[in-house]
């Protein structure tokens, strides 16, 4: 921190200790960083996001009842238990206010589907917060999104629960919207408006797009994401589909439908916008979204598995550190 003598009488506080300014001292003073302070912290954030993510939890809850209920306190628990053992382990300290956890675990219940057993839930949560997040070195060290790997882990172990889906309210088992347009079945597409409100069968929280979009307008508006990755991560995938759409006569309700389709608005709020394993700079989060709309595409489309969103944003986990590489600010005063 650089400060400025007034005159030779001058007192200055830094670091706690005051020094006098007398004639022989020179007219700054160099102290070490930091030098921009910031009211925000984690717990403010990570409540923020809580709230964020309140919309998309009261549809779920509507849409698919005791269920989603279930899976979600489910998930809750395992993630608060587990980061509360990984800490007393390590000898950390286990402040209450810290409410990371509880968003990983609220965050994989989004992404599974209503009627997989609880203590799958659970253990996916679990492998989150300890193999992810933890063994890594804890908050802030992790290279992948912990709620991805939760749900890829489970894909993996557990492939058929994973694949269960139902319709809302009732229950009745049927296909995804993507897993109908994947099989080629001619069955009935639903509805887009059917869609935005979440009256399809998917995963608890991510039907609603109407839901999603309020709770990540909000994060944009407290300024804990940046549009860049969201923006670019949608917008890759319009154009993308629009352009296969136009080539193969399917029109413009082509590129909509897989905008509103599967995990795409969830994973681009709230997934991909991870501070932690998303790029820094704001060249590198555009690249880092148009990266995982053009995976979200591919894999859908040519791939074997109908939806794409979670493979696509942990690909590009991978990458974010050669991104932020390549695409940091120029040090001026350095060596070249």
């Amino acid at each position: 921190m650089l400060q400025r003598r007034k005159n030779s009488s001058d007192i200055i506080v830094t670091e706690g200790k005051p020094i006098p300014m007398s004639s022989s001292n020179n007219l700054l003073l160099v102290t070490s960083s930091p030098h921009v302070h910031s009211r925000d912290n984690v717990p403010d954030a990570m409540r923020d996001v809580l709230i964020a993510l309140l919309p998309t939890l009261l549809c779920g809850l509507y849409f698919f009842r005791l269920p989603a209920l279930m899976l979600i306190l489910s998930c809750t628990i395992s993630a608060y238990l587990s980061e509360y053992i990984c800490l007393k382990l390590l000898n950390r300290p286990t402040p209450s206010s810290e409410h990371s956890a509880l968003v990983t675990g609220l965050l994989l219940s989004f992404c599974l589907p209503p009627h997989l057993p609880i203590w799958m839930a659970a253990l996916g949560s679990a492998f989150a917060i300890i193999i992810v997040k933890h063994l890594f070195g804890g908050l802030g060290h992790n290279i992948f999104n912990p709620a991805l790997i939760g749900r890829a882990f489970l894909l993996a172990s557990f492939p058929v629960a994973m694949t269960r889906w139902s319709t809302p309210i009732d229950g009745v088992s049927t296909a995804t919207p993507l897993g109908i347009l994947k099989e080629g079945t001619g069955a009935k597409l639903p509805e887009i408006s059917q869609m935005i409100l979440g009256n399809v069968a998917g995963s608890i929280g991510e039907t609603s797009a109407v839901a999603i979009l309020i709770g990540g307008l909000y994060l944009l508006y407290k300024r804990h994401i940046d549009w860049r990755i969201p923006g670019s991560f949608l917008g890759t995938i319009f154009i993308l589909t629009a352009t296969i759409g136009m080539m193969t006569g399917k029109g413009l309700a082509y590129p909509i439908f897989h905008l509103f389709a599967g995990g795409l608005f969830l994973g681009a709020f709230f997934m991909a916008t991870d501070w932690v394993t998303s790029p820094v700079t704001k060249v590198g989060r555009l690249i880092f979204g148009t990266g995982c709309g053009a995976l979200v595409v591919l894999i859908r489309l040519k791939g074997g598995y109908p939806e794409g969103v979670a493979y696509s944003i942990l690909l590009m986990n991978v990458v974010t550190p050669l991104i932020d590489r390549y695409t940091k600010a120029r040090v001026f005063g350095g060596q070249k």
